[in-house]
Order: C-alpha cells, then sequence, then structure tokens
C-alpha cells in the first residue's frame, strides 16, 4: 500500500476542511457547480467518479470468471454474504440506530435519507480496493480477481432491485428512473469502457498495460477526494453545526464491517477453505464500494443530502477499520488453519 491509500483517512479528513472552507468563501461557485445536472445527475461528479471507477475496472480481467470453480468454497461464502446479508443488516442496523435509537439527536426529515446512504454504501461490494487488502494478507490472486470480476458482472444486475427492494422496506421513495440510470452510468458504462480500453492496451502488449494502470494508479484517490470536497463544500455548514453526525452514522458502519467480515472468516474456516482463500474473503465481505455508493447517493438524493453525507461517512471510516481486520485475520491465521483442517478432514472422511 503506497503512502498516500495508507494515509486515505488523513486526507479526506483535510478534504472536509477544505470543503468547508471552499463552500464558505465562494458559494457561488459551489451553486453553479450544483446546478450542472442533467435529469438529476450532476455532471461534473459524475465525470470525477468516471475518475474514479474506471481506472480500477481497467485492472479486471473477467477471464478470471473461469477460475471461480476453483475456489468454490471461498466464492460461495463471499457471494452469501455480499449478496444475502450485508446489505440486508445495514438495513437493519441503520433503521434501528438512525431511524430508532439516535434519531432524536439526527437532524429533523433527514433521517430516511441517512438510512438509504447507509443502505447504498452496503449493498455494492468492494472492488478495487478489494486487491489492497488482500495483498496485505497474502491472499490468493486469482481467487481475488475471479471473485471481484464475479461481483462487478452481478452489480449490473442485482445493485438496482436490491437497493429498490430495501428501500421500499425501509418505506423510502424509490425514484426508480434515477437509480436505473445510476447503475448505467456509474456501472454498465465504466465496465464497457474499461474492457474495450483494457484489451487495446493489452493489444500493445503487457508492458504498455503495466505502464498506464501504475499512471492512473492515484487517479482514482484524487477524483475521490475532488468529489469529496465538493461534498463537503455543499453539507459542511451542516456538518459543523451538529458534529455528532458523523460520530452516530459511523456506528452501523463500524458493526456491519466487523459483523460481515467475521462471519465470512468463520464460515470459510467451518468449510475447510484455505487461509490464503478465506483471509480476502472476509475483507471482500466486509468492504464496500463506496465510490459507486458516493455517486448513487448523489445522483437519487443529491449533492448536499444526508444519503450523500452517509456514504462519505463510510469513506472516512472504511480504510483504518478495514486495516484492523487486515491486522485480526493475520494474527489468527494460527488458530484458523487448526480449525480449517480439521473441518476439511471431517468431509473428507464421511461416506
Amino acid at each position: 500500500m503506497s503512502v498516500f491509500e495508507r494515509y486515505l483517512t488523513l486526507w479526506v479528513a483535510l478534504c472536509i476542511v477544505v470543503g468547508v472552507a471552499l463552500g464558505h468563501l465562494m458559494p457561488g461557485v459551489f451553486g453553479v457547480i450544483a446546478s450542472a445536472e442533467v435529469a438529476k445527475v450532476n455532471i461534473p461528479v459524475a465525470l470525477l467518479i468516471w475518475l474514479m471507477i474506471i481506472p480500477m475496472l481497467l485492472k479486471i480481467d473477467f477471464g478470471a470468471l473461469g477460475k471461480v470453480a476453483e475456489h468454490w468454497r471461498g466464492v460461495g461464502v463471499t457471494l452469501f454474504i455480499n449478496w444475502a446479508v450485508k446489505p440486508f443488516s445495514m438495513a437493519l442496523l441503520g433503521t434501528f440506530f438512525i431511524g430508532y435509537l439516535f434519531a432524536p439527536m439526527l437532524p429533523a426529515g433527514q433521517t430516511s435519507s441517512y438510512i438509504a446512504g447507509l443502505i447504498l454504501l452496503a449493498a455494492a461490494p468492494c472492488t478495487a480496493m478489494v486487491f489492497v487488502w488482500s495483498n496485505l494478507v497474502e491472499g490468493e490472486p486469482h481467487y481475488t480477481l475471479s471473485q471481484v470480476a464475479l461481483n462487478d458482472v452481478l452489480m449490473v444486475f442485482l445493485f438496482a432491485p436490491l437497493v429498490g427492494l430495501l428501500l421500499g422496506v425501509a418505506s423510502i421513495s424509490v425514484p426508480w428512473d434515477t437509480l436505473l440510470l445510476s447503475v448505467l452510468l456509474y456501472i454498465v458504462v465504466p465496465v464497457v469502457i474499461a474492457q474495450i480500453w483494457r484489451r487495446a492496451l493489452l493489444r500493445s502488449g503487457q508492458g504498455t498495460f503495466d505502464r498506464t494502470v501504475g499512471r492512473l494508479g492515484s487517479v482514482s484517490l484524487v477524483a475521490l477526494l475532488a468529489t469529496l470536497v465538493l461534498l463537503f463544500g455543499f453539507q459542511g455548514e451542516q456538518i459543523i453545526a451538529q458534529p455528532t453526525v458523523i460520530a452516530i452514522l459511523a456506528v452501523p458502519i463500524l458493526i456491519q464491517v466487523y459483523f460481515n467480515a467475521g462471519l465470512a472468516y468463520w464460515l470459510s474456516r467451518q468449510f475447510g477453505v484455505a487461509w490464503c482463500v478465506a483471509a480476502p474473503a472476509a475483507l471482500i465481505g466486509a468492504s464496500n464500494f463506496f465510490e459507486l455508493a458516493v455517486a448513487a447517493a448523489i445522483s437519487l438524493f443529491g449533492l448536499n443530502s444526508g444519503a450523500a453525507l452517509a456514504t462519505v461517512v463510510g469513506v472516512l471510516v472504511e480504510v483504518p477499520v478495514m486495516l484492523s481486520v487486515v491486522k485480526i485475520v493475520k494474527a489468527t491465521r494460527g488458530w484458523y488453519e487448526d480449525g480449517a483442517s480439521s473441518q476439511a478432514n471431517n468431509v473428507e472422511v464421511r461416506p
């Protein structure tokens, strides 16, 4: 992990300060940026989101889907966590903590928007940052690549229906036209562009591809930080007036990360999955595609919405929390491998 990535939380904090300051100094400029919309999609933000996502998707080889069967237990565990557990557990946690327990401490009228942002955050499995986490735990690279490629394919078909279902259960109005447009803009189009670009680069040679990917390494994070400056330029006053909102929104995010990572790790152990697969499986199961969540929240609810703020808190929380999960799975490797080998032997001796 580069120094830039390692201190992402610090850069996010600085972007909050810069965004708030610029919002006070240049309110007219931010007003013009906010008004640059087409079909409720902010064009400057959409361009920044593409700069975040496309360099990440450029690394994805969808040919790796053919290797899914080699690690079917680990893939099965992660798919179960990503699509059957995490979005629903976040909806429950958000409803309990934001809609009930801490509701009196939150701004009136924003509760539903905060819950919607948390749901958007949990409904999109992480892609690019997963490679960083997997590398830190020396995870099996073919499993990580095939799992990310599979999740990207599933997001094209499952993200919109799943978000629509959960927002409907949470009694939040679902603007389906905007949601489907978000999926088209922030999943389908970037995937297509990235894969066309990837094939063109590879035709020019592996060296050309590697050099291009290397040069684009920091583009995604810079675009993310620029988006946050815009976001906090609109929301800064609300954050300054009620700083406890950030801490409250972090509570369900923290719980769901540790819960889902722990569940994926435990299930992998029960099924006798090798540690080099189980470690990245736990990290993939717990982390979120916060770039997509931020984009969708902005498109659905606006730049200055509670939903957009909730997804930004996800960015602020995720990096240090995921680093702690990395340390936990590495520290428990001995415990894991003792139990996993026993489970594997039990499976082998059963008639």
